[in-house]
């Protein structure tokens, strides 16, 4: 039998309106919604207090404010958001022997092994300490035999709390829950597990997998599975996150910088659309030069999070022209986005960014039928 695993999951509690707070003071403890004005947009973000009256993320903001009108709203800092999410990723990475970053504010830390040398509990909640000391930062946390019973656990927790679920006491620790505690159930299969009677995830010990699967098909015995606490997804290594990027040599060695940087923005799209199809977001961006006699410079620079061609094209021409020798044929191009995290559907509720995102699906779409050529700005032509 396999030795049980000890896995933590971190959750920055209601990660945008903190930062606000943080950054403004005055807004602590008051309902408090980051989003979209309020005639037009979507809430990105609702503090605890706003959450008493029924708003949630993603709620058009014309409801919110219908709920409480007397909320504060704020549009958001993205900039901030990313500075402060690289910060935690920095003392996390500093002292966790494995970890993955889940989206801009979620971690998974991999302590299997630890109790020879420490007890991962203790050390779980110093690493906790260590984060709100330093960033101010309210964060919760949960320590369990897998992942999902750890990020369970640690929407148990919030706000600002931590829990730990002892190896073997997984069934115990859900029965209680309602059904819809497990990840994945949304809210149609959540109806359609009241309507046949299963409201807690207790209620799903109480039937078979085969019965499962008669009344929910393929999903039932998954679903049946999960209820166990059963769980093998793995913690993916964050510095093992891949990196997108292209390379052009060209045929023959320029110094047309209209060409060049023709190409320069032809690849940054290919490396946005790249990472759209990965529903990732980037927080660094790097471009190489190699000139004839193959002497190659490259420079980087950290960014807001972001998936947008055109907030990732200013940036790599910045890098360029810091680069680039003037007058100097070039021989080879490049460009590399790297730092990946999930969580683009965070952002993508930001008002400034809404009509953006249905722009850049409908590009994509086409992209996806015709191909990745099939539409391109003007400058990459």
């Amino acid at each position: 039998m396999p030795r049980p695993r000890t896995i933590a999951h971190f959750d920055l509690d209601a990660f945008f309106v903190s930062v606000e707070c943080i950054n403004n003071p005055s807004l602590r403890g008051l309902p408090l919604i980051v989003g979209g004005s309020k005639e037009r947009g979507v809430v990105a973000a609702c503090s605890y207090e706003a959450r008493k009256y029924g708003i949630h993320s993603a709620m058009p903001m014309a409801t919110a404010m219908r709920l409480c009108p007397r909320a504060t709203v704020v549009k958001g800092s993205r900039g901030e958001y990313s500075r402060y999410s690289r910060w935690v990723t920095e003392i996390i990475a500093a002292r966790a022997p494995l970890f993955e970053k889940a989206s801009i504010d979620e971690f998974y830390l991999d302590l299997t092994g630890m109790e020879k040398y420490f007890n991962p509990w203790q050390w779980t909640i110093d690493l906790r300490k260590k984060i709100t000391d330093e960033t101010g930062l309210p964060i919760s946390f949960a320590l369990a035999s897998n992942k999902m019973i750890a990020k369970i656990a640690t929407n148990e927790a919030k706000p600002n709390g931590y829990m730990l679920v002892k190896s073997g006491m997984e069934k115990e620790f859900l029965s209680a829950l309602p059904v819809n505690a497990i990840p994945g159930i949304g809210s149609q299969t959540y109806r359609q597990l009241l309507s046949i009677g299963i409201q807690t995830i207790g209620d799903i010990h109480l039937r078979t997998p085969a019965e499962l699967e008669f009344l929910l098909g393929s999903y039932g015995p998954e679903l049946w599975n999960k209820a166990q606490g059963i769980h093998h997804g793995e913690v993916i290594p964050y510095y093992e996150t891949k990196s997108i990027s292209t390379e052009n040599t060209f045929e023959t060695n320029s110094s047309d910088t209209n060409f060049i940087m023709g190409e320069l923005v032809r690849m940054t799209e290919q490396v946005a659309y790249e990472l759209r199809q990965d529903n990732k977001m980037t927080g660094c961006i790097a471009v190489k030069i190699r000139y004839p006699d193959f002497e190659t410079s490259s420079r980087q620079m950290a960014i807001s999070y972001t998936c947008y061609d055109d907030e990732l094209i200013p940036a790599a021409k910045a890098l360029f022209n810091k680069l680039y020798r003037k007058g100097q044929p070039v021989r080879l191009l490049g460009v590399r986005i790297s730092e990946l995290t999930n969580g683009a559907q965070q952002t993508n509720l930001f008002e400034n960014v809404k009509k953006k995102t249905d722009l850049y699906s409908a590009i994509d779409a086409v992209k996806g039928r015709f191909g990745k050529d099939a539409i391109a700005r003007a400058g990459g032509i």
